[in-house]
């Protein structure tokens, strides 16, 4: 299965791009609890987008790096950019009057987390998910 890109541009974008990872987070053997945490993360990135940048792009790809499968998303706009990423991925930091949890929530539900930002050309973030080695056994390592 290559990478499903979901363009985000409006909030219905938001739930057809969790819809997307769900699927392809089950495909991919993630149980409840991983699925859950994979689209909390995809919602936190896609609103985002929609919050700072207006619109964007959500790709959503099963990865394998020959010793375990999961599920890679990146989330890129081409929005105003990230001054102080330090300052960003402080919990309840915000510059959107909001809670401040979404990047640092991501990055806590994610095994992996990278952020790219340059001010006024836009910003990507990449979070990873990988198969727990018990739950790759039971789902046959099931893989596209």
């Amino acid at each position: 299965m290559g990478v499903v890109n979901c363009a985000i541009g409006r909030e219905v974008d938001i739930y057809i791009a969790i819809a997307r990872g769900r699927e392809m987070a089950a495909t991919v053997g993630f149980d409840e609890i991983d699925r859950t945490r994979i689209e909390i993360a995809i919602l936190e990135l896609t609103r985002n987008i929609l919050v700072h940048a207006v619109s964007g792009e959500l790709g959503l790809e099963q990865i394998d790096d020959g010793v375990r499968c999961g599920m890679a998303i990146t989330a890129s706009d081409a929005g105003p950019g990230i001054a102080d990423i330090e300052l960003a991925l402080r919990d309840g930091y915000s510059t959107a009057h909001t809670l401040g949890a979404g990047l640092p929530g991501v990055r806590r539900l994610m095994d992996e987390f990278a952020i790219e930002s340059r001010v006024g050309s836009g910003t990507t973030v990449r979070a990873v998910k990988w198969l727990s080695k018990r739950r790759e056994r039971l789902s046959g390592g099931r893989q596209s």
